[in-house]
């Protein structure tokens, strides 16, 4: 098997489709030898700064000496983005290995049981840690929390960053829904540690806690910051990305006793913390800055908003949006156009993608001063923006990972993009009317 077989495999397997349920994970992974059982885990939920949260920890707990598993989703270019260890991709050989080495164990499912891509993905990262003897594995949820495949560890912590509205066709319509999937990650009399802050969703996961009898640690971003983060330079901006820091340092705190880390490791860990896609500003060798963030839900183009009021007050801003169709993109233009000097509309290369004529129509609803052109693809929009001084591109992650294939920041990756839903797009133009 060659790497793109392994990679053709892995696309096959969404005619599985997407299935909520631990069942078909916990049948798997016992095949594989429950290599759960061999590691401890900090499991991630939360609607948004899951990523960000996670790359910290692992940040912290690395500089601290600990060999460290990062599971994360989705990839911005590459598959192996998803599965590290020490921040170093899993390899194209290894991905083969674990590949073949499930195979035989999947044809014992029938076809209407079969597990789906995401299943199969945990448990070949499962596998991996435990093989390559991770001391601790930062485990971030790929969707909600309680019927998540990542739910069938048991971790020494479990957090929950925020929750707000996303997903809302799978985990409900309410804040107090969408909390109760994202809390079904908490275990009995296991910590967990929230800087959720909606009344009706920290109702939600107190309730869930008392009923585990799992201690919980509520984290404001004030509250939290002790010596080591205050003196450190996190490179991620943002007050978003500062809570995050915040909430990461209650987790370490509460482990301190299991996993042990001092004041250096932290301001080391997150000082150093690489997170690409997030605030992340680029210049490009003529002088533009071009800001790359994966703000894709309401609650991420308001904290986009406000870090681009804090950091970029009185930049001019280009603004390049393309956004799913299944997340509230009337609601994301509203927040984002404002925002704009002009404004470029783009697809995702994804089969979900928004159409950049009906995010240009809500967009000139929300800024009707300025120039809004709806493109073809992202690399017209960048052409067309070519000599604009600051350019913010946003919307969905996936759009950001093509941004960084696009601007050199990263190896192309192509023939993954379907992995993520993405596809090929006819060559571009953009229009006006």
């Amino acid at each position: 098997m060659t790497y793109s077989e392994a990679v053709q495999f892995l696309y096959n397997l969404r005619l599985f489709g997407a299935k909520f349920g631990l069942e078909n994970t916990f049948k798997l992974a016992a095949r594989a030898g429950n290599p759960q059982n061999q590691l401890r885990f900090i499991h991630v939920a939360g609607t948004n700064g899951k990523g960000s949260t996670c790359a910290m920890l692992e940040s912290i707990y690395r500089a601290a000496g600990l060999r460290v598993g990062l599971f994360t989703s989705p990839h911005l270019v590459s598959f192996r983005e998803r599965i590290q260890v020490n921040r170093e991709l899993i390899s194209k050989n290894e991905v083969i290995r674990l590949v073949e080495a499930l195979q035989p164990m999947l044809k014992e499912f029938h076809n209407d049981h079969h597990p789906t891509f995401f299943e199969v993905v945990t448990v070949m990262a499962l596998k991996f840690f435990a093989e390559q003897k991770c001391d601790l594995v930062i485990w971030e949820t790929g969707l909600g929390g309680r019927l998540d495949a990542t739910n069938i560890v048991t971790p020494l912590a479990s957090v929950i960053t925020n929750i707000a509205f996303d997903h809302q066709q799978w985990l409900g319509d309410t804040l107090a829904k969408i909390a109760a999937e994202k809390a079904g990650i908490i275990k009995p009399s296991v910590p967990v540690i929230t800087a959720a802050d909606e009344p009706e969703a920290l109702t939600m996961i107190e309730k869930t806690a008392r009923e585990k009898n799992a201690p919980l640690i509520k984290v404001a971003q004030a509250s939290r910051l002790h010596a080591a983060a205050g003196t450190a330079a996190l490179p991620l901006p943002g007050d978003h990305q500062r809570l995050n820091a915040a909430l990461a340092l209650a987790v370490v705190e509460t482990l301190q006793s299991k996993i042990p880390a001092n004041d250096s490791a932290i301001r080391t860990g997150l000082e150093t913390v690489n997170w690409p896609g997030r605030l992340q500003l680029v210049q490009t060798q003529s002088g533009q800055n071009i800001l790359l963030d994966g703000a894709h839900n309401v609650a991420g183009a308001k904290a986009l908003l406000s870090a681009l009021g804090e950091n970029y007050p009185t930049a001019r801003r280009t603004l390049i949006l393309g956004v799913l169709q299944d997340k509230d993109w009337p609601q994301i233009c509203r927040v984002l156009a404002p925002l704009a000097a002009r404004i470029f509309t783009v697809p995702v290369a994804s089969e979900r993608t928004a159409g950049a004529r009906e995010l240009a129509a809500a967009c000139r609803v929300a800024n009707p001063a300025v120039k809004i052109a709806a493109c073809d693809s992202l690399r017209m929009a960048l052409d067309q923006a070519a000599n604009d001084r600051f350019v913010v591109v946003t919307g969905s992650l996936y759009l950001v990972g093509e941004a960084l294939e696009l601007l050199g920041l990263s190896p192309a990756a192509g023939d993954e993009r379907a992995l993520n839903e993405w596809s090929a797009r006819p060559q571009p133009l953009c229009t006006t009317g």
